[in-house]
């Protein structure tokens, strides 16, 4: 005998996705993934702090800050090449066990050399591979929450994900310049491995479900690292949004990505303040990102993806060049909230976008090829803005950055970014 919704023509299939999904919090899958990730942002803001720290405190050199920076950014553009081919083919869940245990190692040799000497060659190569296990993290991390929750939930999960990521990181960097202060940056380093380890057994409780794969993806596309990797470039390329996109974010990436070592130096060698006073300066900044981890869904929303992500970086860039013109502590902790509630949601609504419209099988090349390619410039980015700074000041660099990042974020104005229409859907804005 047939059912009400077969006797009307539907399925009992389609009936069931026109059923509202549960809420996030109904989910016990997301509130593990979402208690992990917090305990393991709280470790990365200990490293965000005392790596350069301790950089700057055995070479007194703004300039050697920079390039760890930028060895770190080229270890990640390396490993960007094959992470997506690696979280395409294996289990996810190993893969990011894998990459947390590898930083729980490479992080906790720090503290355990340098309690015996003090050799940069370790920093040198402990930071960059440690750069590359964030790199194969991160991709499959994208590829994991649309895994986990509904399809409609993405923006939502991803601005949850952010605010707790914000949360944890507001008071880790103050505690973090406190313990450089009182023991040593290698000590915080030592923290950050062992939270890295606890996140890896937190995976164990979460299950991800199994990314659909076409037979194209098990045939022809499978024959080699190069072929798998340039799917995700295709990809890329074809969509309207996703290829300007790239495109304007290795411009601004190239801009950007030396700005945390700018800060630091701004406030410990210019303004004159010691380690805790950082660590007080860069939790004021991830305060920014919680702010925007709340308001992301409502602002995409309103106004679409396209104004939301342009007028993000039209915003972070002022803040920027403000910065150049500050003399105060208390100021510079605004505005590094500013750029970060800026570039938070830009970058929510930039993740989401790809989520919602990559095919699952396709998500962790296309995460790895854009990472990848609008990475690229950020090493060379970074070591620019610190030798501009060593060469010129911190004022002049950041105002030339800061009106830069305004001109490229507008022209995005007049590419399909600009284009796209509002709406809850990112394929609707397309």
């Amino acid at each position: 005998m047939s059912t009400r919704d077969e006797r009307e023509g539907v399925t009992p299939t389609e009936s069931r996705r026109e059923q509202k999904p549960p809420g996030l919090w109904a989910n016990s899958n997301y509130r593990v993934f979402l208690v992990i990730q917090t305990l393991s942002a709280l470790g990365d803001s200990f490293s965000y702090v005392a790596i350069p720290l301790l950089v700057l405190q055995s070479t007194g050199s703004v300039v050697q800050m920079g390039l760890v920076t930028g060895l770190t950014g080229v270890a990640s553009i390396i490993t960007g090449l094959f992470a997506g081919v690696i979280v395409d083919r294996f289990d996810r869940r190993r893969v990011l066990m894998t990459a947390d245990w590898a930083r729980c190692l490479l992080f906790a040799l720090v503290p355990l050399v340098w309690f015996f000497a003090t050799p940069m060659w370790l920093i040198y190569a402990v930071v960059p591979a440690a750069g590359a296990f964030m790199m194969l993290f991160r991709v499959t991390y994208v590829t994991v929450v649309p895994a986990i929750v509904e399809p409609g939930q993405i923006t939502k999960a991803n601005g949850h994900l952010f605010g707790t990521y914000a949360a944890a990181s507001a008071g880790g960097p103050a505690l973090a310049g406190f313990i450089a202060s009182a023991f040593s940056p290698a000590a915080a380093i030592g923290f950050d491995s062992a939270t890295f380890a606890l996140s890896a057994i937190g995976i164990l409780f979460v299950k991800i479900r199994s990314a659909h794969r076409t037979p194209t993806d098990t045939g022809t596309e499978r024959a080699s690292v190069r072929g798998e990797f340039l799917a995700g470039i295709r990809f890329l390329w074809a969509h309207p949004v996703l290829r300007p996109l790239t495109a304007l974010l290795s411009l601004l990436t190239f801009l950007t990505y030396g700005l945390t070592d700018l800060i630091i130096f701004l406030v410990k060698e210019d303004l004159g303040h010691p380690d805790s006073t950082v660590g007080f300066v860069l939790s004021a900044g991830t305060l920014g990102t919680c702010l925007a981890s709340f308001a992301v869904a409502r602002v995409r929303e309103r106004f679409g993806f396209g104004v939301s992500w342009i007028g993000a970086f039209v915003l972070c860039g002022t803040a920027v060049l403000c910065l150049g013109l500050s003399e105060s502590v208390v100021v510079v902790g605004v505005l590094a909230a500013a750029m970060l509630f800026c570039t938070g949601i830009a970058g929510t609504c930039s993740m989401s976008l790809r989520q919602e419209v990559t095919p699952s099988h396709l998500l962790g090349r296309v995460t790895a090829a854009f990472w990848t390619t609008h990475s690229a410039l950020g090493p060379l980015g970074a070591a620019a803005v610190t030798a501009a700074a060593a060469g010129v000041g911190v004022t002049v660099t950041c105002l030339g950055i800061g009106v830069t990042v305004v001109c490229v974020a507008l022209a995005g104005v007049l590419t399909g970014v600009g284009k796209s229409r509002p709406g809850r859907s990112a394929v609707q804005g397309v």
